[in-house]
């Protein structure tokens, strides 16, 4: 199951629970703000939170993760080059908004890495690492629920800036081509802000 909740700090955000129907175990992907009300719904269903996933380092995508963290005591995942962007606020892009976000635990993975729940091990995701909008921008795709959670690599009918510490256009491009476009056509791409859309709607506008 994929619960889809917009968050509101300075910018609206997409904040993901992928949860496993069987165990009610699963991942928090980039919570990005409202903490409080993230754990409410938690509490609510009754959601038992393995790991939060974060796609990059934007303050709008981790601004709730310290509280998060604190209360839940989990571990905090990102690509191999997440700390260029979690302890330090200037290219987190937090000092500039007024909050000056770091963050202090958090788990940098390989590229490709598996990410499994430990109380469904065939549940989970794969780190699919996705430069361009930040250096450390990552892909979490699940093959057996033909979804992909793909930040602000790209969104429905556009994509990210590059214009922010890290980003880079070409290295954009090189990774919606491939390693987005070339996901299955059915596939789901879960985005950083806006409405959800599929691989095969998005390779249509790009061809």
């Amino acid at each position: 199951m994929v619960l889809t909740v917009e968050v509101l700090g300075v910018i609206e955000e997409n904040a993901y629970f992928f949860i496993d129907d069987t165990t009610n175990h699963g991942f928090l992907i980039d919570p990005g703000a409202e903490a409080e009300r993230l754990l409410k719904i938690i509490a609510e269903k009754n959601f038992t939170i393995e790991k939060i996933l974060l796609t990059h380092g934007h303050f709008d995508h981790i601004g709730a993760v310290n509280e998060i963290q604190r209360v839940l005591k989990i571990p905090v995942c990102m690509s191999k080059s997440g700390n260029y962007y979690a302890k330090d606020s200037a290219t987190n892009c937090s000092a500039f908004v007024g909050e000056a976000i770091v963050l202090d635990d958090v788990t940098c993975l390989e590229d490709d890495s598996e990410i499994i729940l430990e109380a469904n091990k065939n549940f989970g995701v794969k780190l699919i690492p996705a430069p361009g909008h930040t250096l450390d921008g990552a892909i979490y795709y699940s093959a057996r629920e033909g979804v992909a959670f793909v930040g602000d690599t790209i969104f429905c009918g556009s994509y990210g800036r590059v214009d922010l510490p890290g980003g880079s256009y070409s290295a954009l491009m090189k990774t919606i081509r491939e390693r987005v476009l070339t996901l299955p056509g059915e596939t789901i791409l879960y985005t950083g802000h806006g409405s959800s859309t599929t691989v095969a709607a998005e390779k249509a506008m790009w061809n």
